[in-house]
């Protein structure tokens, strides 16, 4: 055992010891709002007058924070922190992705969606797939790439709402691609664990691998290739990337694979501002993205939720984890149903986040039994997915501007297929997309996967929230665990990140994977209840990872990080020593 995973079981086996007996014996907890139980806390909220930037590699939190204190947006931040993580968190995220926004703008109190989620190459189709031999989608290799859409959605949200030039926002990206950046420690043992992936395509090998091995945790890695690619963008915008020499690139390993990508897919692409979707709950309104984002399921979870006394239940107690593990099987199996591309059918919205439908659908959970199998509703072929590599950061201005992003290239360094000559990792979206040709999220050309990444927002009063937690369909359960914690429990936002999580990546059977931050009594009452409990050990990835900030109407803005990642939450410095702009 090495020393960190010496110190970091040695941590959780106090953390949990703790916890079990402050389940016995709650002394008075760090709160914001209404009492709640012990929660372990490993860190505290980050408080200022001024910006924070939320993600989960401190290096590009800085970088957000430097655009800030450079005279800089939110908006101007994300992006910033976003091109830095694309860099130095490759395992799970690049700009050969897609992206995902909601923007909170302070002076109209409007809350803003982008959907820059790609469309499936020209001639990609569930029959010629069919035609190749193939019964489900490909979960690696060209087949899985679509169009990224990351770059067009910066420089879509950035012309609506961005203050600086491309060129400041990929500087910092720039200057650790071609100078080189510490590996941090999380971050190393994922990208240690695809070393074979990687040394199987010549092109990845180049541009992820040192002399065959992934890079150590503390060793200085460059991506010069990527530096590249991230000065055309600086120079050119989207252009630099859709079109001309980045373009050429991805388009050669297409042919070479025997893609059907053109010239035209990549050039024409656009994002799509759409309208945020919500839901109430305990008096706060709660907002994702529409379909063809799973955030549907999110707000239907606590639909199902809300009948519920949760509060009277108690945090981590056996019947409230009860009623959210049983909510997420009904949740998913509408969402698995019905999410798709709305530009090739339309998904039931209104029907599907119903108060009285969820009240119908509220009385399919027993209390004293776990559902092992539940139907999706039916209004007027998805294989289960294990997850998705993923980023989300959070950014706050002065002003009170948020933004909740997410970015991604799906699976363990997306395709596996990197662009010659661009260090640019192409991801793996389209693995979403199902091969039954009557299913709404049939495979099509131009068409967009359900997509399980999905930014959220929450208020409630005076209060704004940008917050989310990534991994793959975890997401939306997580999200809605995340909600029922502050609204139900009255933890604050550090607090409900830390707290230990349940997630079930499967869409049948009662397994579900417990942290073992709950206590043992309670993981012994779900099993007798019928779950099939895994434990998992705390501070793992398997419950994803996330990031908050607030602002409190008062002037007092909050930033959270997850502690199961190597990330933070970084304040903006006051202009003491004036500003570049």
């Amino acid at each position: 055992m090495s020393i960190r995973s010496a110190l970091v079981a040695t941590a959780s086996v106090v953390a949990l010891t703790v916890g079990v007996i402050g389940q016995q014996n709650p002394p008075a907890p760090r709160r914001t709002s209404s009492p709640a139980p012990l929660v372990v806390v490993g860190r505290s909220k980050i408080a200022t007058k001024f910006g924070i930037v939320a993600a989960s590699q401190p290096l590009a939190a800085r970088a957000g924070v430097q655009v800030l204190e450079h005279g800089g947006n939110a908006v101007d931040a994300a992006i910033a922190t976003n091109a830095v993580m694309a860099l130095v968190e490759p395992y799970f995220d690049g700009i050969g992705g897609d992206l995902f926004v909601m923007y909170y703008e302070a002076k109209t109190g409007k809350l803003h969606g982008l959907n820059a989620g790609g469309w499936a190459p020209s001639g990609l189709s569930a029959a010629l797939l069919k035609a190749k031999g193939m019964e489900r989608m490909p979960q690696k290799g060209i087949y899985s790439v679509t169009v990224p859409g990351a770059v067009a959605g910066w420089d879509t949200m950035r012309a609506k709402f961005g203050k600086l030039p491309m060129s400041d926002l990929m500087a910092p990206a720039i200057y650790y691609a071609e100078n080189g950046f510490p590996v941090s420690e999380v971050i190393a043992d994922a990208w240690g664990r695809a070393t074979d992936g990687l040394a199987a395509e010549p092109y990845a090998a180049k541009a992820f691998l040192v002399n065959g091995r992934a890079p150590k945790a503390g060793e200085v890695f460059r991506n010069p290739d990527l530096g590249g690619s991230f000065r055309l963008i600086a120079e050119k915008g989207r252009a630099g990337f859709y079109e001309g020499r980045t373009a050429e690139a991805i388009l050669a390993i297409s042919r070479e694979k025997g893609g059907t990508m053109t010239a035209a897919d990549l050039r024409e692409y656009q994002p799509e501002w759409v309208e945020p979707i919500s839901t109430t709950y305990r008096g706060w309104t709660v907002s994702e993205l529409p379909p063809n984002t799973q955030g549907i399921a999110a707000l239907m979870m606590l639909n199902l939720m809300e009948p519920f006394p949760m509060s009277e239940y108690g945090f981590h107690s056996t019947r409230a984890m009860h009623v959210m593990i049983e909510a997420k099987k009904l949740a998913y199996a509408d969402m698995l149903k019905y999410v798709a591309d709305q530009n090739f059918t339309k998904t039931p919205v209104a029907a599907m986040l119903s108060k009285p439908h969820a009240m119908d659908r509220a009385r399919l959970i027993d209390p004293a039994k776990a559902a092992c199998n539940v139907e999706p509703s039916v209004f007027d072929g998805l294989t289960n997915s294990p997850g998705g590599d993923t980023i989300y950061l959070s950014v706050i201005d002065r002003d009170g501007n948020i933004v909740s992003l997410i970015q991604s290239l799906y699976g363990s360094f997306g395709s596996g297929l990197v662009a010659p000559g661009t260090g640019i990792m192409l991801h793996n979206r389209g693995g979403l997309f199902t091969l039954d040709e009557k299913h709404p999220n049939a495979l099509a050309p131009r068409k967009r996967p359900l997509h399980t990444i999905i930014p959220a927002f929450m208020q409630k009063g005076d209060v704004r929230i940008g917050f989310g937690i990534m991994g793959g369909f975890n997401q939306a359960q997580a999200h809605a665990q995340f909600v029922a914690d502050i609204a139900d429990f009255g933890l604050d936002i550090q607090q409900a990140l830390e707290a230990g999580r349940f997630t079930k990546g499967s869409f049948a059977g009662c397994d579900v994977q417990i942290e073992a931050l709950v206590p043992d009594k309670v993981r012994s009452e779900l099993k007798a209840l019928g779950h099939d409990v895994r434990v998992v050990p705390p501070r793992s990835g398997t419950f994803g990872y996330g990031q908050a900030v607030m602002s409190d109407g008062a002037g007092v803005h909050f930033g959270a990080s997850e502690p199961r990642h190597d990330g933070a939450a970084i304040p903006e410095a006051p202009p003491i020593f004036g500003r570049a702009r």
